[in-house]
């Protein structure tokens, strides 16, 4: 099983396979990297390209967003989908405007500290604005590692203790080489060892991957069934919350029926809505953004 992921071979490879992308351009600020981070996680890159720059158009800073009502950022989330991300930037943008003098923290630990910032994102700022060297552990990321170091087809669900040291010991020692090192591979596993369709022929480190090398054997683990959406509450819960951010008035409880026939499941969604603050209920009985 190999011990390392040739830097070189990889760096080599995302130099000339990059896609551009607004939050990868030089001298771009941290704040841009937060958001886009925020808007990527399960979103791909072309839903998320017109939000983030009408987003960033309007709210270039943290203070520029915390100045403004968290319906604001709902409604300008669209139809990205988890619009609890969109409050949670609120949030986190508000938390820096008041704690940060309106400047995104540099450190792994005080980005941990925002509203709605993990393990992940904190890492991936840390990263990819400050240039520093940080376990960076996204779906693409986790792959290519599972495959190339460990010969299995997928990663577990959940990242283990195991697999972050694992990460933590391929990862080059210096900062500004790590921080490369991380984007390339985290785009490696987005355009070539793609989980539906990895394109073996064209990948940098084909040579020495452990699960190629095994013959590609299938993922053994527990079923990873696909989340359904159609007749959900989730999709409920969009419909209602589309009815709201589409409108410019907050809207009269009983117009709710016009998004979703079933009674039951309207109401059971959109106490959801109103419990996570994506929706607030007026004294005079209509229904609004926050």
């Amino acid at each position: 099983m190999p011990e390392s992921l040739p830097t070189a071979a990889i760096l080599g490879w995302y130099a000339g396979h990059r896609r551009t992308l607004p939050w990868r351009e030089a001298g771009v600020g941290s704040w841009a990297v937060l958001v886009s981070e925020v808007m990527l996680q399960q979103t791909p890159v072309a839903r998320v390209l017109p939000v983030y720059d009408s987003w960033m158009r309007r709210w270039p800073t943290p203070p520029a967003l915390a100045a403004d009502q968290p319906g604001d950022a709902v409604r300008m989330w669209g139809r990205l989908g988890y619009p609890r991300r969109a409050l949670r930037l609120h949030a986190a943008a508000t938390v820096i405007d008041e704690l940060h003098d309106g400047s995104v923290p540099t450190t792994y630990e005080a980005l941990r500290g925002l509203p709605g910032v993990g393990e992940y994102t904190a890492a991936a700022v840390t990263a990819f604005a400050y240039r520093r060297r940080a376990v960076v552990l996204d779906t693409n990321v986790r792959r290519v590692l599972s495959r190339a170091l460990e010969g299995r087809q997928f990663p577990s669900r959940q990242v283990t203790v195991a697999e972050r040291d694992l990460a933590e010991s391929v990862l080059p020692p210096d900062d500004e080489t790590a921080a490369t090192w991380s984007v390339a591979v985290m785009e490696l596993g987005a355009l070539v060892c793609t989980a539906a369709t990895p394109r073996c022929e064209a990948c940098p480190v084909a040579a020495g991957c452990a699960w190629r090398a095994a013959g590609r054997p299938p993922y053994d683990g527990p079923a990873r069934r696909a989340r359904p959406y159609v007749g959900t509450d989730r999709q409920c819960r969009g419909r209602i919350l589309g009815l709201l951010r589409d409108s410019d008035e907050p809207v009269p409880a009983a117009d709710i029926v016009t998004a979703w026939d079933d009674e039951e499941q309207r109401i059971r969604a959109l106490d959801s809505l109103l419990a996570d603050g994506l929706a607030v209920a007026l004294r005079d009985g209509r229904l609004g953004l926050p």
